[in-house]
């Protein structure tokens, strides 16, 4: 069992409160990308980040960012090491994340964080030639389950456009990873 200090407690939450530089509406908590802060010595730290996909060109600014955060709180020497084991998923997000997904008129990922073992079913994105989806993607502004699939991308490959058929607005929707 590994056990935390309180310092490693509160440098994680300094951590965790860095915004997500391509979802500013969200924080690297939010997101679940921050994996772990270890105190090394008096002034010295290791950050675990694990990107939400291999290549995320954001991991940069987020290391810069927690660099940045922590120094300014005093602890010198900032490492922050990527951590592709066990990979980032949507599951991650947390409920707070989520939230603020759906209020910033991004629809959050289906379902909700289960606990314990989950079914993989690895096949091509659904359109709406495909029929109906198992669940369907809500929409942020008025909550209907009309919805379409515009774009399998949208403005970063987390994303995919869609359009509610109910109120004709258009919005992202955080894929299910």
């Amino acid at each position: 069992m590994v056990t935390t200090t309180a310092l490693e407690e509160e440098l994680r939450r300094l951590a965790g409160s860095v915004p997500d530089p391509e979802l500013p509406v969200l924080t690297l908590d939010d997101l679940g990308v921050l994996r772990a802060v270890h105190v090394r010595d008096a002034d010295s730290v290791e950050v675990e980040l694990t990107p939400t996909y291999t290549g995320c060109p954001a991991v940069e600014a987020m290391s810069t960012d927690i660099e940045r955060v922590l120094h300014e709180h005093g602890i010198r020497e900032v490492s922050v090491r990527t951590v592709l084991s066990p990979a980032w998923s949507t599951d991650d997000i947390s409920d707070e994340g989520r939230r603020k997904l759906r209020e910033f008129g991004i629809a959050p990922p289906r379902g909700g964080r289960p606990s314990g073992p989950v079914a993989l079913d690895l096949g091509p994105t659904r359109t709406a030639a495909d029929g109906p989806e198992p669940e369907p993607v809500r929409c942020p502004s008025c909550g209907s389950a009309d919805t379409e699939l515009l774009s399998r991308f949208s403005s970063t490959a987390c994303k995919a456009l869609r359009r509610c058929l109910s109120c004709r607005e258009p919005f992202d929707h955080f894929k299910e990873l």
